[in-house]
């Protein structure tokens, strides 16, 4: 069975930044599309970014353009999201899985935003 392994969140001052990690264990991970999900206090989890397979294709929700890139190394199984001027409302519980969510949960990482 596929597990998720996040990695990288903390204690974070506004307007600094983080690089998440997300390593999946099982051999055929660069066949999925990936994606970074969070959830943040009393609110849905939502999607953050998405990732091909290969890597050559990126989306990234609106609102967050501009600050959160996402990229993946699939000879070591691992996704990133680079997250850039971070202010309080990106506080939540961060979470990889594929683009449908098929895989299941991980224990996520979190991230604090404060000053």
């Amino acid at each position: 069975q596929v597990q998720l392994v996040e990695s990288g969140g903390g204690l974070v001052q506004p307007g600094g930044s983080l690089r998440l990690s997300c390593t999946a264990s099982g051999s055929i991970f660069s066949i999925y599309t990936m994606g970074w999900y969070r959830q943040a206090p009393g609110k849905q989890r939502e999607l953050v970014a998405v990732i091909s397979g290969g890597g050559g294709s990126t989306n990234v929700a609106t609102s967050l353009k501009g600050r959160f890139t996402i990229s993946r190394d699939n000879a070591k199984n691992t996704v990133y999201l680079q997250m850039n001027s971070l202010n309080p409302e990106d506080t939540a519980v961060y979470y990889c899985n594929t683009g449908r969510a098929a895989m299941p949960w991980g224990q996520g990482t979190q991230v604090t935003v404060s000053s």
